[in-house]
């Protein structure tokens, strides 16, 4: 018998015995009942469930499945991104009639066409807002559409360096995230909005505190624009986090002002204030301490009455923040309680509403702006949150995708496929910056000149002139009602007026207590008292 021949035997037979011995460790072993009933074979459906969110998406998704993004808006970030026309055929495939459908309606008479000046979102007031309040001496001409929070640590230095180096060729801004101002975000000179998390990451005491002196001298840096205190986020509103010892490396310790190895908390609340007063004590305090750069806090609307105590310790002490920025619970993170995603917070469109209507109706609006953020990337993401009250909207996951992400949604294993989010040196090599920094460039552009388009289709000279009338959703089965019906808008003042009778304000207002975020008292007690008056 030649070697060859007795090769043949050889592999079957070394085949068999690994098919055996696995076996028999399948019918002993006591995690698994399926590989016990079904040993050897039992083994497929594993391998199998690993790859279901590949087979889902690449061979049975349609153009509007996938979540939490579908597949045809996807697209849409790529092809911009990219620089590709993104037309479409055949019509919507959406089911126009289903109860969720929303939409803006146009004008008989649009306004653009031939001979209409190429949009610069750089330049172009229609697609620019000034942030900054009274009280603000440095105010911050920002983009309508930015780069929403996501740290780096969460996300790869390649994904910073691109993102914020599209946004310096784009004129747009980029919100830092919790994790501070890190070497990449420096590195791609974009303006940056420095987001001040409970961790107090770049300004952060031994103990965990707010350094007052580190604060100063960080926040005096030009690139840094504005100053953003994040009070929660969409995604998991009212949870902390913890970065292991293990993953707090060199560069991740530098941006935050931590030891290099050592476990970093971010507390679930801030320890610099506990009161509604002592909240806008701070803001005024980072405003004086960063020159007097625009300031404002981030947050998604939990307790209404918290909010209103908020807005209570303004009229009190007269102290503004410079914006708002309103999250939704439908925000993206990088990992979170599969509870805290789905069942906590409210949702952008309800919490946008309240928060406009809440400084409406007591004589703020116009001295506070409000940004928008959670799931949106469309032209028609962004007008509708204009319509409902924002000012501004800021994207993330938007912006990911422009740089590479599939929505594997593998970002807390450090395995991304593309990248993106992972702290694997040779995975983010994948990131090639130079590219990826021209299609979030691209990306911007594009959304910023379909959003025009969408104003102009409307009879509107600027995306800024949306309002609640613009909007129509549809309320039950037959009724079709325009935001500016379908939703309660209250008046300028109206709060402040005596006997006031607003549902899902008045109540609330009357639990608001500037001094504290707690109730001053119960929901019956506070119905009570109106109805006593």
């Amino acid at each position: 018998m030649t070697l060859g021949g007795a090769e043949f035997f050889i592999w079957p037979f070394a085949v068999f015995a690994g098919l055996t011995g696995l076996g028999i460790w399948d019918l002993t072993q006591k995690r698994h009942a399926v590989l016990r009933n079904y040993p050897v074979i039992g083994h497929a459906r594993y391998m199998l469930e690993s790859i279901r969110p590949e087979l889902r998406q690449y061979f049975f998704e349609s153009n509007l499945d996938g979540a939490p993004f579908s597949r045809e808006k996807r697209s849409l970030v790529y092809d911009r991104a990219k620089d590709i026309e993104g037309n479409k055929p055949f019509g919507t495939e959406y089911n126009v009639y289903a109860n969720d459908y929303a939409w803006v309606n146009h004008s008989m008479v649009p306004k653009g066409g031939p001979g209409t000046p190429p949009v610069d979102p750089k330049t172009d007031e229609r697609l620019r807002i000034s942030i900054g309040g009274p009280d603000c001496a440095k105010p911050y001409s920002a983009s309508l559409f930015n780069i929403s929070a996501m740290s780096f640590g969460s996300l790869s230095a390649n994904a910073i360096l691109a993102l914020n180096t599209g946004a310096k060729t784009g004129g747009f801004a980029h919100d830092t995230g919790e994790g501070s101002v890190s070497r990449y975000h420096r590195a791609g000179g974009g303006d940056l909005i420095w987001e001040l998390g409970s961790g107090y990451f770049g300004c952060r005491r031994p103990d965990g505190g707010f350094d007052a002196e580190a604060f100063e001298k960080q926040a005096q840096n030009p690139q840094i624009k504005m100053i953003e205190i994040k009070l929660s986020q969409g995604a998991k509103p009212g949870h902390g986090g913890v970065l292991p010892g293990a993953k707090v490396t060199q560069e991740i310790a530098e941006a935050r002002g931590v030891p290099v190895g050592v476990e970093c908390i971010s507390p679930s609340a801030h320890s610099a204030f506990s009161t509604p007063v002592e909240l806008l004590e701070f803001i005024s305090t980072l405003r004086r301490l960063s020159g007097g750069k625009p300031v404002g806090f981030k947050l998604c609307i939990g307790h209404r009455w918290e909010f209103m105590a908020v807005v209570k310790a303004m009229l009190k002490t007269g102290i503004l923040p410079d914006f708002i920025v309103v999250d939704g619970a439908e925000g993206g993170t990088g990992a979170a309680p599969v509870e805290f995603s789905n069942r906590l917070g409210t949702p952008l469109r309800l919490g946008l509403s309240f928060v406009h209507n809440t400084l409406v109706a007591t004589n703020l609006r116009d001295k506070i702006r409000i940004g928008a953020s959670g799931k949106l990337i469309s032209a028609f993401d962004i007008s509708g949150a204009l319509c409902l009250g924002a000012d501004w909207v800021n994207s993330a996951r938007g912006f990911m995708f422009a740089i590479g992400c599939i929505q594997s949604q593998s970002c807390h294993t450090n395995r991304c496929p593309t990248g993106v989010a992972t702290q694997d040196p040779k995975r983010q090599m994948a990131l090639v910056v130079p590219d990826k920094a021209t299609r979030v460039a691209n990306f911007h552009h594009n959304t910023m000149k379909a959003l025009m388009d969408f104003a102009e289709a409307s009879g509107l000279s600027s995306p800024k002139e949306f309002g609640p009338e613009h909007f129509y959703l549809r309320e039950g089965h037959r009724t079709v009602l325009p935001a500016s019906t379908a939703v309660d808008w209250l008046k300028p003042g109206s709060l402040l007026a005596e006997g006031h009778d607003h549902p899902g304000y008045s109540t609330y207002w009357l639990m608001a207590d500037p001094d504290t975020f707690m109730p001053i008292r119960s929901v019956q007690s506070a119905k009570d008292a109106r109805q006593a008056r």
